[in-house]
């Protein structure tokens, strides 16, 4: 194989992979816990951009209760960002793992 033509195949997967980040960075997941008292919204960044709590589930006698519903619902939109962002990255790079991408 031609080491240009691999170079240039390489520009333009990096062009791709970029363009899809700044989509992805847009794109957004959410979750819910206690049969949605809590939701929690996170992007392609595996930020949380928005967390929901329902007044009736704030209870001062059971704060626990309440710290283990946002725990839940946060690590399951996280668990769907990274779902998601592996997903569009599969499609990209035709399912090749690529060390050190995502």
């Amino acid at each position: 194989m031609d080491i240009n033509k691999m170079m240039k195949q390489v520009q333009k997967m990096q062009a791709q992979m970029a363009k899809m980040q700044e989509e992805l960075a847009e794109r957004t997941v959410e979750a819910t816990a206690g049969g949605g008292a809590v939701k929690v919204v996170a992007n392609g960044r595996q930020e949380l951009v928005a967390v929901e709590i329902k007044p009736e589930v704030v209870d001062p006698e059971d704060v626990e209760m309440l710290q283990d519903l946002v725990l839940a619902a946060a690590n399951e939109a996280l668990r769907q960002s990274h779902n998601m962002v592996a997903s569009e990255m599969s499609k990209l790079t035709g399912g090749m793992k690529i060390p050190g991408l995502f």
